[in-house]
Formats: C-alpha cells, structure tokens, sequence
C-alpha cells in the first residue's frame, strides 16, 4: 500500500497579514519532507472561494515549485475541475505536460467535476452540465497527448485541427485519475479505466463494498486513455505522535473543525433543486459527518490519531479493505506546523516501512 500527503491549504480565522504566504512555505517545507522520508504521493485540491476551509486555487503553480524542490515523490490533482468555466482541457493538458516535464515524469492528473454552490454559482457553471462536461473532456485530454495534430467534435468542445504542446515525458502519457463518491461511480471509474480518489471520511468499514464495485469496472475497462490506472486511494485524517493521548488531543479538534466545515460547505443547497448526479455527495456529508464526535472518526478509522502502532493498526484495515493507496490529511484546521513536520518524520521512519 502506498502513502500521499493531501492537502486543501487551510487557513481559519483569524488571519493576520502574510499569513497565506507564510502557509505556503509550510506546505513546501512539508512536500520536501515528506519526499526524503518516503511518501508516494502529493495531492492538492483545486477550490475556489472557500475561506478558510481551502486556499488552493492555483494547484499547479505550487507543482511546480514542488517539482524543483522534490526528487522521487510523485506530484497529483486531486483534482482539477474539468467544466470549461473552470479549465479548457486543451489548458489542463497543457498545464500537466509542463508539470511532467519540471518534474522528470511525476505528474499524475486527478479529475472532477465540482460539487459546492459556491464554486459553480461563481464562475456560472450549470450543475446540471458538470458530468456530461467532465465525461467530454476526460476523454479528450489524453488524446491531447498522444495525437499531433488533435481535433475533437463534440458537444462542448469543438477544436480543429492543432498540435497541443508541449507533449509530457511519462509515456504513453500520465496517470489519469477521477474524485469518487457514491457507489455507482466506483464501478464507472473501473469501467473507464481511471484511477479513484475516494474522499467520503466514512472510515476503512464503507471501502470494502467501493473497492469491489471499482474492481467489477475494471474487468469491463474501456479505458478512456492508453492503459488501465488500476488504483484506489482513500482519505484519512491522520496525526502521527509519541503517545496517543497527545496525538489525539492537538490533532482531534482541527480533524472536527476539517469535518464540520466541510458540511457548511454544501448549505447553500438547501432550498435548491438538487440534480440527481449531487443528490448522492450532498447528502453523504450531512449523513456521514454532522453531529459525529472525534471519537466517532477514531472508531470509524476516519480518523488515524496516536503513536505508529496504533496509526498503523488503523491502516492495515485500509489495506484489508483492498485500498491501494491512504491520502493521509495532515494539516488540518490550524494544527501547528512543527507538529505536522514531526507527524510525517515519524509516519514516514515508523508507519510507511511496516507497508512496503
């Protein structure tokens, strides 16, 4: 099983000048960490105009940062948010060759379509597009990067005839994954052959029934680019500590701070007519987290908080569950970052070599 660091950026008030800057060089501090002592992956959400909650807007200026800071760690969008309002696909296969390029075949390319309000309403995406615009263009953009000259017809995008440059490093092209969450569209990811990145913080106990619909899509895989990503990975909050009492007591309140506003998140569907493709994530996170307590996140493994061997004990039931990859959530709410500096040393010394 392989191990990411993923991030939203989060801020919460109160804010002070330079804050976000200051934010910033503690995620890339942490990125390079994070590459020396084992980690797999780094992830990044892209989100727009959640105060606090995310201030990762602009994922791929900070891949490239990263890619000159990192040697061996891979670099990935979880995810960019593929309605044209958001990004054209000729833009994010550009953008991705550039990432793969800087980072000598490190980029991997997360996929997704938006669910909050917030972001759709703000740049005047209709959520009633947002599945068919991303099918179009999930499907073109590995095209993009293994057909010169490319053209396309569609429904959304008509391109004639261009040459999309630059082409990326990693051959026949990069891994191409899609952000998951309810269950018909683990067996659709399989069946496009995209890799799943499974963010419903409902524990190890509701993976297994995921993961073996995603391996029934597999067996029929059509696969939208020119090979299969057979992976699943799957978020966990997770603070590595010396002692279990101590790792709970910092990291708990930001994990609870993370899981109640990521509910406020989805408010502003209420009195709103819900298509039926949202239906399914907007009422996941008022089932699955409202009103839960920390100790409801332990017992469900949403949370992973305590010394190696507790952490690790959580993680085997991932790894049970059939899960390929954990997104570990580290810096959560304001949880200091010498203690998440000190959470990825330990994890990546004690818990990352008990899997490998």
């Amino acid at each position: 099983m392989k191990f990411g660091l993923m991030y939203e950026i989060q801020i919460p008030e109160p804010h002070y000048p330079g804050i976000e800057q200051e934010r910033y060089k503690q995620v890339l501090a942490q990125a390079e960490l994070a590459d020396q002592v084992g980690f797999d992956y780094f992830w990044t959400v892209e989100h727009h105009f959640l105060n606090e909650f995310s201030h990762c807007s602009a994922p791929e200026v900070l891949y490239g940062a990263i890619s000159q800071r990192t040697k061996r760690i891979r670099i990935g969008h979880a995810v960019t948010l593929l309605p044209s309002q958001y990004n054209h696909p000729i833009r994010v296969a550009e953008r991705v060759a550039v990432l793969d390029i800087l980072s000598d075949g490190r980029a991997d390319l997360g996929t997704g379509r938006s669910t909050t309000l917030i972001e759709m309403d703000g740049f005047e995406v209709d959520p009633e597009e947002t599945k068919a615009q991303w099918e179009e263009a999930v499907s073109i953009i590995p095209r993009m990067w293994t057909e010169d000259p490319f053209s396309h017809e569609g429904r959304f995008f008509n391109i004639p005839a261009r040459s999309v440059i630059p082409k990326p490093v990693q051959k026949p092209h990069p891994p191409i994954w899609v952000a998951c969450s309810q269950p018909d569209s683990f067996r659709a990811a399989g069946e496009m052959g995209l890799g799943v990145l499974c963010f419903n913080l409902a524990g190890y106990g509701q993976l297994k029934e995921r993961v073996e619909m995603y391996r029934e899509g597999l067996k029929h895989a059509n696969p939208v680019g020119q090979f299969v990503n057979d992976q699943l990975a799957a978020l966990c909050l997770i603070h590595c500590g010396e002692d279990d009492e101590e790792a709970r007591a910092v990291a708990a309140p930001e994990g609870v701070w993370f899981v109640n506003k990521a509910e406020e998140l989805y408010r502003p569907w209420q009195g709103r007519d819900v298509p039926d493709s949202y239906k399914y994530a907007v009422n996941a996170v008022q089932q699955e987290r409202v009103d839960k307590t920390a100790q409801d996140h332990l017992d469900s493994g949403a949370f992973a908080m305590g010394n190696p061997d507790t952490i690790t004990k959580v993680l085997r039931k991932y790894q049970e569950a059939g899960v390929d990859q954990v997104l570990c959530f580290m810096q959560m709410g304001n949880l200091d970052h010498f203690r998440i500096m000190e959470s990825i040393k330990l994890f990546g010394r004690q818990v990352i070599p008990y899997f490998q």
